[in-house]
């Protein structure tokens, strides 16, 4: 919302040396999003006039149109004698009204004005477009004033080209500082000043004679407020005033009748929209659309309409999306001016809308067509019921004053009960909330300056303005008296910690995750939760894979992505490709955090109360409304592991690398894996591990599948790991330091043949098995197929450690070990002790 100072000095009094900056710095103190404060005019300088065309000269030979004229600039120029000035617009004749800017001068830029000698004439100064002016990006020609001011008139001050804007971002529950009258009530309760409300206006009752008006969906339309303007003047346009204002407000000026609507949608905050009353057929209707119709609204988009939309219709059909955007048929028409005769054609009878839409409605509508407007953007967030009238009222007047038009006495207003929200409030629960003593005056004074109604004493009841519908429990009024009371003064006090608390074991099972993860080279990421059918296809999900069952959220953020995850890989492998398309090739990646899996009874999430503790039992019909959300952990790598250099060739990085991120997060909740062969998506059939604590099954590693690589754009042998960091806490234990023997450790290799089928983890577990509690670690060390190992085998050679903890090992009982460990594998793999 864009705020010029100038206009909302109308409403509040502020001080004569208040700048933008100190009005920001209060409305900021407030709880206002002021973004930027904007210095219009900062650099110009005059003088800049208004001037009258006395002559014109069209000179020939150039390759553009090239004017030499005469303007009556008054006695800005010192001598009061007609100024010489060339220019290239044609869309000036004489006896025009123009701006002009004489020599010493400086334009917005800054552009310095001097005369100089161009297309053989002096030009001393300047005929000025709108964009030269800084007043907007309109450069088609030279800007035509009214035609009774005065050569001479000072154009800076009545152009109001100098002032200061305040760019407000305002917050979704603060929909009423979509307008002057908004923004102008926080700058009242900022400074402690009366409010000047512009919605204060005499307005008459309803009565019989308004236009007919038919409300078949008061839930989606509770007030409807019509009033006529007959006679307007299809010539008159915007004063210069209206328009600077509009074009502050980053609007830009249309017609008359379009500017009124959107000027009193700017002051008082309530959308209109006007009809051309000789266009309209019959009574106004507002109902939902039936199926098959379609409306082509004001932007020529001809729109399929859904049977939850709300129109406005006449006889003929719709004729508006309801608070979103008004339908072609029904528009004022542009004023049309005969050549022959100069008469000027256009609309001379107006209906004025200003209706009250139900928020869901207006923003679901907005989502479904893809057509954000002015008026949605303040339906979405909540406008005052009550200000229809005002609204009205205030465009009527400015149609009567400014076009020459009549009010019809007929006035409609259909509004259904709105019963008032009193909400109960202990006078000292701000002094609660913030730690500090405001006092029951204080608390009382601040809820009436944000137009509160307030009774009582130790109890308050709080009856919320009309305009303030994000006021529903206690602690929202808490939050308005801490926010004007300024959150500067809350004072700040360091909790007192209670003994014996810290983080919980499985807080410090994740840091250690993630402290592992980083130290072998990975780099974190977080991806957003959000999923849809496009990301399961690409990892090549089957039609039945219990992934593609997700929790759906009710409003998402991109119709795309309208799940949540049941799986980290889509956003991890998202992360990588974004990363390899600008250029970085070598990455290790990995990301912790939940995924959201539903349960097979959906239950509905019961709305939690704010101004107690939820009841045990409210708890638990909330988690039993949850979906299950284990947390995870996955890595990506692609590119070179080991770097290349001057010391050699580096190392790919492979599926074996995937497996000992797997390992290296295992090991960090104190647990070993076993890692076995399996076949699942979206890996490769032949390069997939399954890895396992025991019997259960806590994750997948290895090589993407190629389908997979193609369809999401990744580097060839891209491998991934996902790991179930609940299921691999809960059969781990407290991690501790591995135990420090003195006794020495003895080694024994052994190398073994068996079936290319057999898995080495198969063979690792029988060699675990067999060799007793003195085994202390076992490795894998050499992978050996070819014709000295058989058709159809393969050599596993590994490593044993045994060590006692109360003596020193003797060969024997090494030998004895390592014999066990190799009958073990025999008996249970067909291994055979190579070399043998």
């Amino acid at each position: 919302m864009r705020v010029p100072l100038s206009w909302l000095r109308e409403y509040v009094d502020l001080p004569a040396g208040e700048t933008g900056r100190d009005v920001a710095a209060r409305l900021v103190r407030a709880g206002l999003e002021v973004e930027t404060v904007e210095q219009l005019g900062a650099d110009l300088k005059g003088p800049l006039v208004v001037g009258e065309v006395l002559s014109i000269e069209e000179l020939s030979g150039f390759k553009k149109p090239i004017r030499h004229c005469f303007v009556n600039v008054g006695a800005a120029n010192g001598t009061g004698e007609p100024q010489e000035i060339v220019c290239g617009a044609t869309n000036f004749q004489v006896g025009d009204k123009v701006v002009v800017v004489l020599p010493g001068a400086v334009l917005p830029g800054p552009f310095p004005i001097a005369a100089r000698q161009t297309y053989g004439h002096t030009s001393a100064g300047m005929i000025c477009s709108a964009r030269e002016l800084g007043m907007g990006d309109d450069h088609n020609g030279i800007m035509v004033l009214e035609s009774h001011l005065e050569p001479g008139t000072d154009a800076i001050e009545l152009l109001q080209l100098v002032d200061e804007v305040l760019d407000i971002a305002v917050t979704p529950d603060r929909g009423y500082c979509l307008s002057l009258r908004g923004v102008a009530r926080e700058a009242a309760a900022a400074y402690g000043l009366p409010l000047a409300d512009p919605a204060l206006l005499d307005v008459p009752p309803a009565n019989a004679d308004g236009y007919p008006v038919k409300v078949a969906d008061p839930a989606g339309c509770d007030r409807f407020v019509a009033r006529t303007v007959t006679g307007v003047d299809p010539s008159a346009t915007s004063p210069i005033w209206l328009r600077r204002r509009l074009q502050k407000a980053g609007i830009r000026p249309v017609s008359l009748v379009v500017d009124i609507t959107n000027y009193v949608m700017l002051e008082v905050g309530q959308p209109l929209h006007a009809y051309d009353r000789g266009r309209v057929d019959g009574p106004i209707q507002v109902r939902r659309a039936e199926p098959g119709e379609t409306l082509t609204t004001l932007d020529g988009v001809k729109r399929q309409l859904s049977t939850e939309d709300l129109l406005i219709c006449d006889n003929s059909g719709p004729i508006g999306l309801a608070g979103v955007m008004g339908g072609s048929t029904t528009e004022i028409l542009d004023p049309v001016t005969d050549p022959e005769t100069g008469l000027v054609t256009g609309s001379t009878e107006v209906i004025v809308e200003a209706a009250h839409f139900e928020p869901v409605t207006v923003a679901r509508t907005v989502k479904r067509h893809k057509l954000p407007s002015e008026a949605a953007k303040r339906f979405e967030r909540g406008v005052d019921p009550e200000a229809a009238r005002a609204a009205a009222q205030r465009a009527v007047d400015l149609l009567v004053l400014i076009a020459g038009g009549t009010a019809e006495p007929g006035v409609t207003d259909i509004a259904a009960p709105h019963p008032l929200r009193t909400i109960t409030i202990d006078a000292d629960l701000p002094d609660r909330v913030a730690g500090t003593g405001y006092g029951r005056e204080t608390v009382t004074r601040r809820l009436q300056e944000i137009g509160c109604s307030v009774l009582g004493s130790d109890v308050l009841e709080v009856t919320p303005p009309s305009w303030r519908p994000d006021l529903t429990d206690p602690y929202d009024l808490a939050e308005e008296v801490i926010r004007l009371e300024g959150y500067d003064n809350v004072p700040a006090r360091m909790p007192t910690v209670p003994p014996g608390r810290g983080l919980t074991e499985t807080q410090r099972f994740h840091r250690r995750v993630g402290l592992t993860l980083a130290g072998a080279g990975y780099v974190e990421i977080n991806a957003y939760p959000f999923i849809g059918d496009a990301a399961f296809d690409a990892l090549g999900l089957e039609a039945g894979d219990r992934r593609r069952r997700t929790v759906k959220l009710v409003n998402p953020l991109n119709d795309e992505e309208p799940a949540l995850r049941t799986t980290l890989l889509p956003g991890l492998l998202g992360a990588l490709r974004r990363n390899i398309g600008r250029g970085n090739t070598d990455l290790a990646l990995f990301e912790t955090g939940t995924v959201f899996l539903p349960k097979d009874e959906l239950k509905v999430a019961p709305r939690l109360p704010v101004d107690r503790r939820p009841s045990e039992q409210e708890l638990a019909e909330l988690d039993a409304a949850l979906p299950r959300q284990p947390r995870r952990v996955a890595v990506a790598l692609a590119g070179e592991r080991l770097p290349s250099g001057w010391w050699g060739q580096g190392a790919q990085a492979t599926w074996a690398d995937a497996v000992e991120a797997g390992r290296a997060v295992a090991a960090a909740a104190g647990v070993e894996l076993t890692v076995r062969q399996a076949q699942l998506a979206p890996w490769h059939p032949g390069r997939c591990a399954e890895l396992l604590v025991g019997d259960v099954v806590v994750g997948h590693a290895g090589e993407l599948h190629p389908r997979v690589i193609k369809a999401m754009h990744l580097p060839e042998r891209t491998s991934v790991m996902e790991l179930d960091l609940d299921l691999l806490f809960e059969e781990g234990r407290r991690v501790s330091g591995p135990p420090v023997s003195a006794y020495p450790v003895a080694t024994q290799d052994v190398a073994l043949l068996v079936d290319a089928a057999v898995p080495a983890a198969e063979v690792e577990a029988a060699l675990r098995d067999g060799a007793g509690e003195l085994l202390e670690s076992i490795r894998l060390f050499d992978v050996f197929t070819g014709e000295q190992a058989g058709e159809g085998r393969k050599s596993l050679a590994y490593t044993l450690r045994f060590r006692a903890g109360d003596r020193t090992l003797t060969a024997d009982e090494a030998s004895a070990a390592r014999e066990s460990a190799v009958a073990a594998a025999t008996a249970r793999t067909g291994a055979v002790l190579r070399g043998a």
